[in-house]
């Protein structure tokens, strides 16, 4: 089980820390935030973007896969759902959209290839993302 700790330290800035791993989030000057470190969409997208490295290492290394190379590239925005092509057909108002990028190099065949496809889309935050989350929220306000 995975836990977070989150501390606000000024307006927007806030340290979050796993027990082992402290790290910070901020908003950027122009929002009113001090810009100390990534926003909350930006570490979003680095959680995924993480996972899905981690994915297609382990991937490649366990099937003997040679890549010389591997960049990840997400970004996170919010279209209106009419002008969302691939979008559930029943999507109304404005949806989230997160676009992807992903670059891999290496002597591959199309099978490989077409593999190496799926397999990026398999990482566990990709598909919990996908798939929504159900919040079981407690508030204490004293």
């Amino acid at each position: 089980m995975a836990s977070i700790t989150a501390e606000l330290l000024g307006d927007y800035r806030v340290d979050i820390t796993n027990g082992t791993h402290t790290w910070r989030a901020d908003e950027p000057i122009d929002l009113g935030g001090d810009d100390t470190g990534p926003n909350p969409y930006d570490l979003l997208l680095g959680s995924l973007a993480a996972c899905t490295s981690i994915t297609l290492s382990m991937y490649t290394r366990r099937k003997g896969i040679e890549m010389t190379s591997l960049s990840v590239e997400y970004s996170y925005d919010k279209v209106h759902a009419d002008d969302c092509e691939l979008c559930e057909e029943d999507a109304v108002g404005m949806i989230d959209r997160v676009t992807s990028r992903i670059f891999i190099d290496g002597n591959f065949d199309e099978a490989t290839r077409k593999r190496l496809i799926d397999i990026a889309q398999r990482c566990p935050v990709h598909k919990t993302l996908e798939n929504g989350i159900h919040f079981e929220e407690t508030v204490y306000a004293g």
